[in-house]
């Protein structure tokens, strides 16, 4: 007989335990539009849970496309906390369980849905360590067709679940299941029979292995072996790190599985680890000031209970800054075509937290961004919903995202695809103004953060009568107030290294307009693609002059990458390309088409966001970068607020 799916509609699917990884794949259905119910026998757990949704669930559905029937107007789907199995199964068409890995209280958990739940309820265990068939002896035959694994690994950081037969499963259920969990964000993967470890597992056993067996011989230690992964395979999963986040005691109890079914020795594995590192107390990051394989004075990466922050830096300063990111709407969150127009957002990392949140929505194509301490104040560009038309608009908000003011309008025909955006106090003048570029507008703007005083600084005119001449299309800006000049990125055809950098006045020459002014001066040519542009000057390089850095999203190897180039104070000359030129340094590569860049000088470091949909801090000395986060956004500009500042 074919089997019929079970019926959702407003039935419940139920987490059993709301530790650690149970309210995170909980807040996964949530933030689809399932409604969920959390059962865990600890009230500290269960109000643990419900919190750890409500701060989170917005954060889960950026990656999540919902389920198809969701409410429009009400997105995500409801959600409680429960004390009893029965109250909160009775009606479940979905029972993922998450309790200790103990396989007798498995085996009795299955038995009490059995009795409790309906008929057509899936029951899927959540067990890294144990196959879903040792746990049927008190389910009734015709359920042990609606069992299986559904092995989450650490939602949102990483989102592959793994599902897996008891051997009596009916093959539709994975199709079924795999369905909702694309819904969710999640990447689903089904193994063809019974596997102690299922796929990953598997494969990441053996290097958990390999690393025990290099410590007990004495071949080398766990700083260098992390070193080596991470140089190899350009990883921020470092594997002896994640052993002592996961916890040493916890990974020779799955090692053991593995070696009571394949009768493996265990002199160089888990006898080690216990002898050296368990009995001791050293369990890795959750025993504190006694470490495991690293020594409790290392600072381990981010733990994965941060909703977004995955760091594989073990010496990397702590991020001191609120940082305002703009998504533009283009990434994997976004839903449908058609809503690409108001899919863009301002979004807002905490220093405090490491928890992202969306303060401004419904964005179209927001690119450039920037703040005033001072002023109390965010201002950013939107690039509008099309780019060839003049409809770009320049906005500014409170610090938290309200009390957003328009400064130039969407539909005035000013400007046309603003992007990059820099908030300049003049020290000189003492007024504040904001710079900006217009990529098709083919300009450079100047306008007092009141949106007063609008003025055309630069005019480029296209070579070839069009306004598709990309190679006149000006995108990142810098001021350098002392040296009284703006530089600004030309960005030219998609990675065909015409890329330039210019400079000029930061006021038109009298006499002058903004389309014939005689002081523009080229400081670089044929770079990739450069877009986003940052300089640093200073007090006693006021003859040597500045550095400026920039984001290339141009072609390999040259382009995603991050550069900078000491160039000169005093006018140039004829020669100041070839000069600078000697002086451009790459100082990293391989992002996934980098746009926005703000310096932190304090840590002599750098952020970069990228259209890939990833957040890094970039050492300027050594080039290394680290992911900050990643997930399924499409990132533009970024700028920064040390709090209290």
């Amino acid at each position: 007989m074919t089997w019929t799916p079970p019926a959702i509609g407003s039935r419940p699917v139920v987490v059993l335990g709301a530790g650690v990884l149970g309210r995170r794949i909980a807040c996964t259905f949530v933030a689809a539009g399932y409604n969920v119910h959390i059962r865990d026998p600890f009230p500290s757990a269960r109000d643990a849970a419900i919190q750890y949704i409500d701060e989170n669930k917005q954060e889960y559905a950026k990656f999540s496309s919902g389920r198809p029937d969701a409410d429009i107007t009400d997105p995500f789907g409801s959600y409680a906390a429960f004390e009893d199995i029965q109250s909160a199964v009775q009606d479940a068409w979905l029972v993922v369980e998450a309790v200790p890995e103990k396989l007798e209280l498995k085996i009795s958990t299955f038995g009490e849905l059995d009795r409790y739940a309906p008929p057509d309820c899936i029951f899927g265990s959540n067990s890294s360590a144990f196959k879903s068939s040792l746990m049927l002896d008190q389910v009734s035959a015709a359920r042990r067709k609606l069992v299986c694994n559904i092995h989450y690994t650490m939602p949102p950081t990483i989102r592959t679940v793994e599902l897996m037969t008891d051997g009596e499963t009916e093959p539709a259920v994975f199709s079924f299941l795999s369905e909702v969990l694309r819904n969710c964000g999640m990447l689903p993967a089904t193994a063809r029979k019974e596997s102690t470890g299922f796929i990953f597992n598997r494969l990441w056993a053996a290097v958990k292995r390999e690393i025990m067996m290099i410590l007990a011989e004495g071949i080398s230690d766990a700083p260098q072996i992390d070193a080596l992964w991470e140089h190899m395979f350009q990883a921020r999963v470092l594997p002896c790190k994640l052993m002592d986040q996961i916890g040493l005691d916890t990974v020779a109890f799955i090692e053991d599985n593995y070696i009571q079914e394949r009768g493996l020795d265990t002199k160089l594995t888990v006898d080690f680890l216990r002898d050296n590192y368990i009995s001791q107390g050293k369990l890795g990051q959750k025993a504190g000031d006694k470490g495991g394989l690293y020594p409790p004075s290392s600072t381990l990466p981010s733990s994965p209970s941060s909703a977004t922050s995955v760091s594989s830096d073990s010496v990397a300063p702590e991020i001191t800054q609120d940082l305002y990111i703009l998504d533009v709407g283009l990434g994997g969150n976004l839903k449908s075509i058609p809503e690409v127009a108001t899919n863009g957002k301002v979004l807002l990392r905490s220093a405090q937290t490491g928890k992202i949140t969306p303060i401004v929505t419904g964005l179209p194509a927001p690119d450039g961004i920037d703040v005033s301490p001072a002023l109390g104040r965010i201002f950013w560009t939107n690039m509008g919903a099309n780019v060839n038309a003049p409809d770009g608009s320049l906005l500014s908000a409170d610090l938290d995202g309200s009390n957003i003011k328009t400064l130039i309008a969407s539909g005035t025909g000013l400007i046309t695809t603003p992007k990059q955006l820099v908030y300049v106090h003049d020290t000189t003048t003492g007024s504040d103004k904001l710079y900006f570029c217009d990529r098709e507008g083919m300009s450079v703007h100047r306008i007092n953060t009141d949106g007063s005083n609008h003025e055309v600084l630069v005019q480029r005119s296209p070579e070839n009568g069009t306004q598709r001449d990309l190679t006149q299309w000006c995108v990142g800006i810098a001021v350098d107030v002392p040296g009284r000049r703006i530089y600004w990125t030309q960005k030219g055809a998609s990675k065909a290294n015409q890329g330039r950098i210019f400079r000029a006045g930061i006021d038109i020459p009298a006499g002058e307009t903004p389309d014939n002014r005689s002081d523009i001066e080229l400081v670089l040519s044929d770079l990739p693609e450069p877009i986003d542009l940052e300089l640093v000057r200073s007090d006693s390089e006021l003859e040597d002059g500045i550095t400026l850095y920039w984001t290339d999203r141009g072609e390999h190897p040259r382009g995603s990458s991050l550069n900078c180039a000491r160039i000169q104070d005093r006018s140039l000359t004829g020669r100041v390309e070839e000069e600078a030129r000697k002086e451009v340094r790459i100082i990293a590569r391989h992002f996934r088409e980098p746009i926005g860049l703000k310096l932190d000088l304090g840590s002599n470091s750098a952020f970069v966001t990228d259209l890939g949909g990833s957040l890094y801090r970039v050492d300027l000395e050594s080039g290394e970068k680290r992911v900050v986060f990643e997930d399924d956004g499409c990132y533009t500009g970024i700028a920064s607020l040390r709090p209290g500042v």
